[in-house]
């Protein structure tokens, strides 16, 4: 490739803002960083503004509502030729807006690209309390409004309720006790914390050991089984980054120094149906498998050649689900920047904080780093390598969609009104903050492999301590899914 068509990345910039900023003012501060990091004048030169979309907004409080860029174009004194906001605030989003602009200028389209990304989630909390007198979760709010009836009256509304299910049921299929489970979720939750700590943008900068991680208390209580608040996003922050790409070429005539200049390599992306409940299995991902696995053949790598890697991880089962597909070691860190837990979870703007503690980290030392993001309730899967030196030829199409429907078996026909015996396949349990289970939620199969939804009532204490004691794995476990007079389908243990 001509040098001025290699994309690399010159100027990173985050901001964790603990006073009541909004979404466009931690997006100007984001930006004025990676222009400062860059040596400053960058933005002046704008072709192209990528923009994550976000959920906290300033002029509206829902992604998709409001007419966001030009206010913000306006505000941050910008001047890009063309610009992108995404379609909806999804943890693979940053990823995707640097595989783009990469793209762009691979093809030659453009030269100077910013990408950006910002959420105000604790001043929106405040202003709502403020106007409502109670607090609410700005999430459950939006999603409560707009999942089917069905979801919602089964308790599967938020990533919080849908992602125990892939946590049980991988647990099952990986052969794992319970403890071998926590055991595996405390090691690697370490290692965020710790790379958190390092990070000046990070929301928790205390290392913590994985006891500390998995042990319930009155500052760690039970979120949705077996997964306590340290081991969940943390999406109460306000905070942005932004990452400045341009050629090379164009980076040097700037007068950036070699040392500063990370490379940008190619990138897969595949997604599972949007429905989970329409998915082939809880115990794996054939898009992330995907991801994952044609991000490393397009940069002609292997997962030993890496020396950093950043794993997703808004809850525990994706990120170790990632780690089986990359087959990195449990001993070696997931993280550079500290995850949703530590290093905070701006919902779709994460990664773009991986992004920009990435670049750095190899600034500082190491040849190849590797970003797998995922959006949705395990969705959207969108990988990138990171290096110090050109990986691969661009531009490259990343849309990998009909390799994974290639590796993706029949999804199981769903019945929504079935009754009859069944075998449980994956389960969710969420904890009230009086630290009692308040339900379960079974997904079960039929004998003729129908798969359908009931709940285990919170009066049913014998049935839910079977879902959360460890002493037995009850995925596999047989019962029945019986009508009751209040419109309800319950499951009884057989």
């Amino acid at each position: 490739m001509q040098a001025n068509r290699i994309p690399v990345i010159v100027g990173v910039g985050q901001i964790n803002d603990l006073t009541d900023l909004d979404v466009i003012d931690l997006i100007r501060a984001a930006l004025a960083n990676a222009d400062r990091d860059a040596g400053g004048g960058v933005l002046t030169q704008l072709d192209f503004l990528g923009v994550e979309n976000h959920m906290s907004g300033s002029v509206a409080p829902w992604p998709g509502t409001e007419p966001f860029l030009p206010p913000l174009i306006e505000a941050a004194g910008l001047t890009p030729k063309s610009s992108l906001l995404t379609p909806q605030p999804s943890g693979d989003g940053p990823v995707y807006l640097l595989n783009h602009a990469a793209n762009l200028i691979a093809s030659g389209e453009i030269e100077v690209a910013a990408l950006v990304g910002g959420e105000a989630l604790r001043t929106a909390a405040k202003r709502s309390a403020a106007e409502s007198g109670k607090s609410q979760n700005a999430m459950r709010q939006l999603l409560d409004a707009t999942v089917k009836p069905f979801l919602r009256k089964y308790g599967l509304t938020t990533p919080t309720d849908v992602y125990p299910l892939y946590e049980s049921a991988t647990r099952a299929a990986w052969g794992q006790s319970f403890a071998e489970a926590r055991h595996e979720t405390g090691a690697m939750w370490a290692a965020y914390s710790r790379a958190a700590a390092e990070n000046d943008g990070a929301i928790i900068r205390e290392p913590l050991t994985a006891e500390q991680i998995a042990t319930v208390s009155d500052r760690n209580r039970m979120i949705a089984f077996p997964y306590t608040k340290l081991m969940v996003a943390n999406s109460a922050v306000n905070q942005g980054a932004a990452v400045l790409v341009t050629s090379l070429d164009r980076a040097r005539r700037m007068g950036i120094a070699e040392d500063r200049i990370v490379h940008v390599g190619a990138g897969a992306a595949a997604s599972e149906s949007e429905d989970f409940l329409a998915r082939d299995s809880y115990v794996h991902s054939r898009a992330m498998e995907v991801s994952i696995g044609k991000t490393l053949e397009l940069n002609r790598l292997r997962a030993t050649d890496l020396d950093y890697v950043e794993l997703y991880n808004c809850f525990p089962c994706v990120a170790k689900m990632a780690r089986r597909v990359l087959d990195w070691p449990l001993e070696r860190s997931p993280s550079v920047y500290g995850g949703l837990s530590f290093g905070g979870g701006p919902i779709g703007n994460c990664m773009m904080h991986a992004i920009v503690m990435m670049t750095r980290k190899l600034r500082s030392g190491g040849k190849h780093g590797f970003i797998f993001a995922n959006g949705g309730f395990a969705t959207h899967n969108h990988s990138i390598v990171l290096s110090r030196e050109p990986t691969a030829t661009l531009p490259r199409d990343f849309d990998f969609e009909a390799d994974a429907q290639s590796r993706r078996g029949p999804a199981p026909v769903f019945d929504e009104e079935y009754v009859g015996p069944g075998r449980i396949e994956a389960y969710s349990v969420p904890y009230g903050r009086d630290g009692r289970p308040s339900f379960g939620t079974i997904v079960a199969r039929a004998p003729d492999e129908r798969r359908f939804v009931c709940r285990v009532p919170q009066d049913d204490q014998a049935g839910l301590q079977f879902l959360v004691s460890g002493e037995v794995e009850p995925v596999g476990s047989h019962g029945v899914c019986v009508q009751a007079d209040d419109g309800y389908r319950y499951w009884r243990r057989m």
